[in-house]
């Protein structure tokens, strides 16, 4: 492995560039040495690359078939990071969870659909939609003034 630093006053915050060939596990390594203590981003894995996610972006966060994904305006990304962690990390304002594999953008609603019995019904702005729980209405309905 080689390492490279270059110091340029341009740069305020530090960034970090990994270039490699190929995803292996001293990469991981890597990537989850620095995403522990003070960094706190949200990295997402497409197509064998990794991205650094703005919360911006984020429409949602699940669980699904063990894995936990990030669905953004650029699309789906596989996360490293468990649900509870990325909940830390996401601004409380902005995300709300609405069942233990999903957490929501709320500026990324397009609407609450109270149709259905005991569940509250959420389409997003990309219209993908998903649903509260029932251990989570009543969260929601405080949310939402009503």
């Amino acid at each position: 492995m080689e390492i490279e630093i270059s110091v340029d006053k341009n740069y305020v915050i530090p960034k970090i560039i990994i270039k490699t060939s190929s995803m292996n596990e001293e990469v991981q390594k890597i990537v989850s040495m620095l995403s522990k203590d003070e960094i706190k981003v949200i990295s997402g894995m497409k197509e064998d690359k990794v991205e650094i996610l703005d919360e911006n972006n984020i429409s949602r966060v699940y669980a699904q078939n063990g894995m936990v994904y990030a669905s953004t305006q650029n699309g789906v990304y596989v996360l490293k990071l468990r649900l509870y962690e990325i909940e830390e990390i996401l601004n409380n304002k902005k995300f709300v969870r609405i069942s233990k594999s999903e957490i929501i953008n709320l500026r990324e609603v397009k609407n609450f659909d109270f149709s259905f019995v005991g569940t509250i019904s959420v389409q997003m702005k990309n219209n993908d939609v998903c649903y509260v729980s029932r251990r989570f209405v009543s969260k929601i309905k405080k949310i939402l003034g009503i």
